[in-house]
C-alpha cells in the first residue's frame, strides 16, 4: 500500500514540491506543471506530454533534453484541466507550435482538447495527439478506442527526440502518430494499487492468479489466469504482442519490458531473459531495450511488454541522448539555454468581475452556501464513491469530488467577496472545479455550472423558468462537450431525469424550488437504476461485464449533490 504521506489530499502537491526540488537542475515549476529549467529556443516546436499523477517517471520525470518540454500534472489518476494543460504550454512555446500528447482516456482527451482549442484561440498552434498501444483495451478493428499504457513512453519519447532535433511542428507530429500506429502493450496485474490515505487496493487479484489486460489507473485486468512461471508469463506476453504486429512492420524493435510499481527489477530481468530469447527466435532485432519502471501504477504489482516495430527514423528518435531526471541515454551536448525559475512565468490576472446587481449578489450567497454544502457532503462520501468506481474504473471519482467542490467552494466564496452575482460566482465555481478536480467528471461539472451560470445572468433574482431552463442549459453543454449518450451509464442517466422532471413541474406551475425537491428521488432512482447498465465510455467500457450490478460513481454523486442543495433550500427558506 502507499503508505508515505501527510494529508492524501494533497499528496499531488507534496509530491510535486519535494521533485522540483530535487531536480531542480533539470525542471522548474509553472502553474498545472513542470518545463524545462532552460528557456525553449526561438522557434522550436515542442511536446508537452501529461496526464494525472502516479505514474512516475512519466510525466514529470521525462522533462528534458532529447525528452518532453513540459509535462501537466494532474491528481493520482485523474487528467489535469485543460487550464493546466494550456499553462503549461504557453510556458514552452516560443512560436514553433506544440504537441500535447496523452493516453487515450476520456478525461485526457477532452481536457487536451479544449486545451488546444483555447491555444489556438490565442494564435498558437497546437495539436494533440492520443496514444492507443493497449491490445487488450479494444479489438483491432476498434484501435482509437484503446487505452495508452507503457506505449506512452515510446511515443512521447520519438515525437520529443524529434522536436529536439529541429523538426517543425508538422514533422514532430507525423512522427508521434508514426510511433503510436507501430507500438502495441500487454500487460498483467498480480496484486492491485492503494491510494494514498485508503486501506484497501482499488482491485484484488484473487490468491494463484493474476489479471491479464489491466490499465495503469488501478482498473483490473479483463480476464484471470492461473499464476504462471516467469517463463510461462513471458510467453503469453511476447506471443501476445507478436500476434498484432502492424502490417508492413520491419524485424528492428524497441522493446520495453516495464515494472508496474512494486515488481522488482530482479524479477523482471528474470522474465526478459525468455522474452529476449523468444524475441530473437521470431526473428527480431532488440534495438537498446529497457527493463524497469518507466510507466508505473503506485503501488500495483505487475508488468506490462511493449513493443515498438521500428523504421529508419524511429530508430534514430529512440535511441537519440536524452538527459531528464528519470531518463538519461547517451551523452547530450552542452546545455547553453538561458535558465529560468517560477517567477519567470507570471500567473494571468484575474478576471474583471460582471458588474451585478444586490438581488443577484444575494442570489450569488445562496450559491456560495450550496456549494459548501456540497463539499462537505462529497467529503463525506469520498470513500464510497470511490469503492464504486473502482469497480470497472481508476477508483479516483470520490477523490475527484472533494478536490472540485472544494476548490469550487473557495472560488465562489471569493467571487461573492468580489461583489459577484450570480452568473460570475458560478462561471469562477466551474472554472476551479474544473481545474482542481481534473478528469472527465470535473470537466463536465466545471462546464455545467459555467453554463448555467451564464444563463442566470448577474441581475436580478431567476424566475421559475429561467431556473429550468439554465438546467437545461447545463445539460446541453456536458452532453456537448462529454459526447455521452442516455443509456451509456453515466452522470447523464440521472441527470437527464432530474432535470426533464424540473421541467415538466415548472410548465405546470409548480415554483422551482418544489420542483427541486421533487424531483431529487427521480436522480436517486435513476442512478442505482444505472446499476443494470454497461459503460459504453470511458474508462469503465473495457471492464463492462465487472460493472453490471453496481451503479455509475458519477450518476450516484449528481443524486447526491442534487438532494443536498434541496436540503439546504429547504432548511434556509430560500
Amino acid at each position: 500500500m502507499t503508505r508515505l504521506f501527510n494529508d492524501p489530499a494533497s499528496f499531488m502537491e507534496d509530491m510535486l514540491d519535494g521533485f522540483l526540488d530535487a531536480n531542480s537542475r533539470y525542471v522548474v515549476g509553472v502553474p498545472g506543471g513542470v518545463v524545462r529549467a532552460t528557456a525553449t529556443p526561438e522557434g522550436k516546436a515542442t511536446v508537452v506530454v501529461g496526464g494525472g499523477s502516479g505514474h512516475y517517471p512519466a510525466f514529470c520525470g521525462v522533462v528534458g533534453r532529447g525528452f518532453a518540454d513540459g509535462a501537466v500534472v494532474g491528481n493520482i489518476f485523474t487528467s489535469p484541466s485543460a487550464d493546466d494543460a494550456a499553462s503549461v504550454a504557453r510556458a514552452v512555446e516560443r512560436g514553433g507550435g506544440v504537441l500535447l500528447t496523452t493516453g487515450n482516456y476520456a478525461g485526457d482527451v477532452m481536457n487536451f482538447g479544449l486545451a488546444v482549442q483555447k491555444l489556438r484561440a490565442e494564435g498558437i498552434d497546437a495539436r494533440y495527439l492520443a496514444v492507443t498501444d493497449d491490445i487488450a483495451s479494444a479489438p483491432k478493428d476498434q484501435i482509437a478506442k484503446r487505452r495508452g499504457i507503457a506505449g506512452d513512453f515510446t511515443v512521447f519519447r520519438c515525437a520529443s527526440a524529434a522536436a529536439d532535433e529541429g523538426y517543425d511542428l508538422d514533422g514532430v507530429e507525423r512522427v508521434g502518430i508514426a510511433a503510436n500506429d507501430a507500438t502495441r502493450t500487454l500487460g498483467v496485474a498480480f496484486d492491485g494499487c492503494t491510494m494514498p490515505g485508503a486501506q484497501d487496493p482499488l482491485f484484488t487479484v484473487a490468491k494463484g492468479t493474476m489479471d491479464l489486460g489491466l490499465g495503469i489507473h488501478g482498473e483490473p485486468g479483463v480476464s484471470s489466469h492461473d499464476m504462471p512461471t516467469a517463463a510461462e508469463l513471458a510467453d503469453l506476453l511476447v506471443d501476445g504482442v507478436l500476434a498484432e504486429k502492424p502490417e508492413g512492420s520491419g524485424e528492428r524493435i524497441a522493446v520495453i519490458l516495464n515494472g508496474l510499481g512494486r515488481t522488482k527489477y530482479e524479477e523482471l530481468f528474470v522474465v526478459w531473459q525468455t522474452v529476449s530469447r523468444r524475441l530473437r527466435e521470431h526473428g527480431y532485432t532488440v534495438v537498446d531495450p529497457e527493463v524497469g519502471e518507466l510507466v508505473t501504477s503506485l503501488d500495483m504489482a505487475g508488468c506490462s511488454l511493449t513493443v515498438m516495430w521500428l523504421d529508419e527514423e524511429l530508430e534514430r528518435f529512440w535511441t537519440a541522448p536524452a538527459d531528464t531526471p528519470a531518463y538519461r541515454k547517451g551523452v547530450v551536448a552542452a546545455d547553453t539555454g538561458e535558465r529560468r525559475s517560477a517567477d519567470d512565468v507570471a500567473e494571468a490576472a484575474s478576471a474583471v468581475m460582471p458588474e451585478s446587481d444586490e438581488h443577484s449578489r444575494e442570489c450569488a450567497r445562496f450559491v456560495a452556501s450550496s456549494l459548501e454544502a456540497l463539499a462537505e457532503r462529497m467529503a463525506a462520501a469520498e470513500d464510497e464513491l470511490g469503492r464504486i468506481d473502482a469497480v470497472a474504473g481508476d477508483g479516483d471519482h470520490g477523490r475527484g469530488m472533494v478536490k472540485g467542490t472544494a476548490a469550487a467552494r473557495e472560488a465562489a466564496d471569493d467571487a461573492v467577496n468580489r461583489d459577484g452575482g450570480t452568473g460570475s460566482v458560478l462561471a469562477a465555481a466551474g472554472s476551479a472545479w474544473a481545474a482542481k478536480a481534473g478528469g472527465t467528471s470535473g470537466v463536465l461539472w466545471g462546464a455545467a455550472l459555467t453554463a448555467i451560470g451564464n444563463r442566470l445572468g448577474n441581475n436580478g433574482v431567476p424566475d421559475d423558468a429561467a431556473v429550468a431552463e439554465a438546467l437545461r442549459a447545463g445539460y446541453d453543454a456536458l452532453t456537448s462537450l462529454g459526447g455521452a449518450s442516455l443509456g451509456d451509464k453515466t452522470m447523464l442517466d440521472a441527470l437527464d431525469p432530474f432535470v426533464g422532471a424540473v421541467e415538466k413541474a415548472v410548465a405546470g406551475g409548480s415554483d422551482w424550488r418544489t420542483a427541486w425537491s421533487d424531483a431529487v428521488n427521480v436522480a436517486g432512482d435513476a442512478a442505482q437504476r444505472t446499476a443494470e447498465l454497461r459503460p459504453k465510455v470511458g474508462r469503465a467500457r473495457p471492464l463492462a461485464e465487472k460493472s453490471v450490478g453496481t451503479p455509475d460513481a458519477g450518476a450516484v454523486s449528481l443524486s447526491m449533490c442534487v438532494a443536498t442543495v434541496a436540503e439546504l433550500f429547504t432548511k434556509q427558506g430560500t
